[in-house]
């Protein structure tokens, strides 16, 4: 049998009735843009979250953009990211003039290595903006004393990791802003683009909601030029429908996460990432000897599990693994192939290939299993026997 990377409609089948009373009540309102509908996912989302504010707009990278906007960033200055990410983290900075200054990456979490960060800090640093990748929280402690000992501002990019919490605390409430992705395959999807912003600072919201309707506060008065960066009322709707259900997605993907993981590591050559190795903490990670590595959640973070993905050691056998599983109908993906700082429209910044070894170590290492919340454990337990003959071959 196939098994799909991904499967939306099993989710959204199941709140059909949902979706389409919540699709009729915006019809019949006539209000299709911001309004009611957004207050009150709006409401519903800072409640989740713990933050103060909760601010819908129309997509995750435009989440990024607002938040920059906001704090000011723009030509000049420069903003800490990973080159380990989506392509969204680091476009938003170079979109506003200013220079993504890339950093990289922990070999265990995949997240931004503080060490490296603080290493590439100069006086036009305004910000910095780690990525909670896959879903597991970066190690906001270290993010928030550097950017207190460096005066920085924080933007968490929590595209991927709604939910995610760290030290107890959801990730995206940390630092100045946090920015989420509503987008359809993430673990809380809309029915197309919509994003959020979350702060716990008034004058900071305010700034970013008066951003979001092209500066404009009041009507036809523009003291900031802003954008059209507004939420659309029938995906607000359609997330307060997904919004209660979120604990149970949790709860699946994590299941099939720790599915994963006991089959797995049952396989000879396989073994779990291990937090002595990360690269967030401590010296250096240790010198790799397995053929395949497993992801792991650290203790003190709620990993949310967007993404299952593992590493496979040595040069072609992560594609290798992948066609295996394409040529018997498994769907896998390949987050990231290439990291940012060798994309060709950053050619301009002065990095070069070498700069950032664990990003590059990664981007040729890394598969990602299909994991969403509806996946059978049967078909589970088919990508851990291919993976399996994969690796007795």
């Amino acid at each position: 049998m196939n098994v799909n990377l991904l499967d939306l409609k099993a989710q959204n089948a199941a709140l059909e009735p949902e979706l389409l009373e919540a699709f009729l009540r915006v019809l019949h309102s006539g209000h299709f843009i911001l309004g009611a509908e957004v207050e009150r996912f709006e409401r519903a989302l800072a409640e989740f979250t713990g933050a103060k504010h909760a601010l819908g707009v129309s997509s995750g990278t435009d989440a990024i953009l607002v938040a920059l906007m906001a704090l000011g960033i723009g030509p000049g200055d420069e903003v800490l990211c990973p080159s380990f990410t989506f392509f969204a983290t680091a476009g938003c900075v170079a979109r506003l003039g200013a220079k993504p200054v890339f950093v990289d990456s922990c070999p265990v979490c995949f997240n931004l290595d503080l060490r490296d960060a603080a290493r590439r800090i100069t006086p036009r640093t305004k910000a910095i903006l780690p990525v909670h990748l896959f879903g597991q929280a970066a190690e906001m402690d270290g993010v928030l004393a550097l950017a207190r000992e460096r005066g920085l501002r924080v933007v968490e990019d929590a595209a991927q990791a709604v939910g995610a919490t760290y030290r107890g605390k959801q990730v995206g409430t940390l630092g100045d802003f946090g920015t989420i992705s509503f987008f359809p395959t993430k673990n809380l999807g809309a029915l197309g683009d919509a994003g959020a912003l979350l702060t716990n600072d008034t004058a900071l919201f305010e700034r970013a909601r008066t951003l979001r309707m092209h500066g404009m506060e009041p009507k036809y008065y523009h003291a900031h030029i802003g954008g059209c960066f507004r939420l659309d009322a029938l995906q607000a709707a359609f997330l307060s429908v997904k919004l209660p259900h979120f604990k149970d997605y949790s709860a699946d993907r994590r299941r099939n996460a720790a599915l994963y993981t006991e089959r797995l590591a049952k396989w000879p050559g396989v073994r779990i990432a291990q937090a002595k190795d990360c690269g967030c903490a401590h010296a250096g990670a240790a010198e790799e000897t397995a053929r395949l590595v497993l992801p792991a959640a650290y203790p003190h973070n709620g990993h949310t599990w967007n993404q299952y993905t593992l590493r496979v050691i040595g040069a072609g056998r992560r594609d290798a693994l992948r066609a295996h599983l394409t040529a018997r109908g498994i769907g896998s993906e390949i987050y990231y192939p290439l990291p940012l700082h060798e994309q060709k429209c950053f050619a301009g910044l002065g990095f070069k290939h070498g700069d950032f070894p664990v990003a590059e170590q990664l981007s040729g290492e890394v598969i990602s299993l299909p994991i969403y919340p509806e996946l059978p454990a049967e078909q589970i337990e088919q990508v851990c026997a291919e993976i399996g003959e994969f690796l007795k071959a």
